[in-house]
Parts: C-alpha cells; structure tokens; sequence
C-alpha cells in the first residue's frame, strides 16, 4: 500500500503530511522521532487531493479561521488507541482535559496511564487535538511537538476561543 507525504511550513516549524487510500495518516513534527509513528513506505506529492485539504484546512486553523476539521481520518493502531484518538477529537477547540479525565470518559477511571502511552502515540497531530491533554495539576506534559508547540497551540486557540 503506497503512501503518500508532503512537507508544509506552519508556525510550529515543517509538518510532514502523510496519506492513504482511505484518508490522512498522519500529521508529524519537525524533529518527530521515527519510531513514534510508523507510516511505511512514502512517495511524496504535493498534489494528492487529501494533502492539498489538509495543508488548505491547517493554514485556516492556524490562521483563526477554522476551529473544527473536516478531513477523512485514517488511523492506524490498536483498538484502545483508536478509542482515545476518538476521544480527543471531541475535546471542544480552546478547552483541555486531564489524563484522568479522558480515561474516565472511556469508562476506564484507572487507565490513565495508558491513554498518556496511547497519546504519545496520536499519528494525526493538531487535526486529532492531543495538545489539549494536560496533566492532573494543570500542568503541561509531554508533547511529540515539543512542550513550546503545545504551549502556541493552547495559547492560539485560547485567544480565539
């Protein structure tokens, strides 16, 4: 199954967009470690259809135009990561949740630790708002885009929300 990927320039540095037969794949940092998401062989294209969307959609979110996507999704991982990306997409824009909160949500009060491994591993960064998870305290924790990218993200979404 071949793939295919773009490079676009965004306020938080090179995002590489990444996409399939049945939607986008993935959305990676700069400095993204290679291990973290696994997206196979790609052949890069600036004109596939869904990176063209997803880059339109990205400029208009980061310009304050957008607050929702509306791009056909493809994840892959287990099915208890599916359920979590699933439940970060219903984090309304300008608002958080803790760890805890969001395993609550899936009906799992003790699996908080396991939706922050499942959130690490979120291959659609931005459009599937794994920045709007924080910590217990408040806190900002660890983010694939780096905690200053979290901390724009939060803060660009707070002045418009």
């Amino acid at each position: 199954m071949t793939r295919f990927y773009t490079i676009v320039a965004s306020p938080v540095g090179e995002l590489t967009l990444v996409a399939g037969e049945n939607g986008l794949v993935a959305v990676l940092w700069e400095n993204d470690k290679p291990e973290r998401v696994r997206t196979g062989a790609v052949v890069e294209d600036a004109r596939h259809p869904v990176l063209v969307e997803t880059a339109r959609q990205l400029g208009e979110y980061f310009d304050g135009r957008r607050r929702a996507f509306d791009l056909a999704l493809d994840f892959v991982g287990t099915p208890f990561q599916r359920q979590v990306w699933a439940a970060l997409l219903a984090i309304p824009y300008g608002e958080t949740r803790s760890y805890g909160q969001l395993a609550e949500t899936l009906g799992r009060p003790s699996a908080a630790r396991a939706v922050g491994a499942a959130n690490g591993r979120n291959p659609i960064s931005i459009i599937t708002p794994c920045h709007r998870l924080i910590g217990a305290n408040g806190d900002l924790t660890g983010f694939a885009g780096g905690l200053d990218n979290k901390r724009f993200l939060l803060a660009l979404e707070a002045a418009r929300g």
